[in-house]
């Protein structure tokens, strides 16, 4: 009698071992699932952005660049002031405050960003004293606020803009379009949420001296193209310290 419960005990046993082992095999099962269900959205989330930008921009594709976004008349006159910093250049990473919002001249770093990327965001955007470094070279820079960053027909209408200055052996197509911060300083004037800025050689028309260089600026309310347009025409890359370097 005492030999047949022990068999029965041990069968209990068995049996519950073996019920435990097909317990934690789906558990595993399930872990592997979720994680492949995890892994394929990651995937299908990274390969989402550019398919969506590509599908947005299809529209624009034919378009000039002066009928992308609002007209010119969002934007307000340019306006200059006498530049500084030409050559100046200060250790990459050093601190350096410009007065101006967005600046349009100054101090720099040592090293401009490369011509390649037109469109920067938040999480990736120059610092500002590389930037000022492109503009002495002659970059034309329209700055956007947070305002426009979550605006997203105005982002896809930057994006357009960004796209037809694609390449890098054509120097009238230095241009770079990228997010003026928080942190950076003091906001745009009330209501302006885009900035352009040229740092011009200056002249009779942009400085009534025509004794040296200036900065220039022009605010708008909305992403214009046509007032951009305007404004590279205006104030071409030779127009600028150091035009022929990229």
């Amino acid at each position: 009698m005492a030999k047949q419960v022990k068999t029965d005990r041990q069968a209990v046993v068995e049996q519950m071992r073996s019920q435990q082992k097909s317990a934690e095999k789906r558990r595993g099962l399930a872990i592997v699932g979720v994680c492949s269900v995890v892994a394929l959205l990651i995937v299908a989330l990274a390969a989402f952005r550019p398919i969506k930008n590509w599908w947005d921009l299809r529209q624009f594709s034919n378009v000039a660049i002066d009928k992308i976004g609002a007209p010119a008349s969002v934007c307000g006159k340019e306006t200059t002031k006498k530049a500084t910093g030409n050559q100046q250049h200060v250790s990459d990473g050093q601190a350096i405050f410009y007065d101006d919002a967005p600046p349009a001249f100054g101090e720099h770093y040592n090293t401009p960003d490369p011509m390649e990327r037109k469109l920067y965001s938040e999480g990736d955007r120059p610092d500002l004293g590389i930037l000022v470094h492109n503009l002495e070279h002659g970059y034309t820079i329209l700055w956007y606020d947070e305002t426009v960053a979550d605006d997203s027909e105005q982002m896809n209408e930057l994006r357009a803009i960004a796209d037809k200055f694609a390449g890098t052996s054509n120097l009238r197509f230095k241009f770079k379009a990228v997010p003026w911060l928080e942190s950076d300083g003091k906001s745009f004037p009330e209501g302006q949420h885009i900035a352009f800025t040229h740092w011009s050689i200056g002249g009779a028309d942009q400085d009534p001296a025509g004794d040296g260089q200036v900065g220039v600026w022009q605010y708008c309310t909305d992403v214009s193209g046509d007032a951009l347009n305007e404004f590279m025409l205006k104030y071409p890359y030779m127009d600028s310290p150091e035009p022929t370097a990229t």
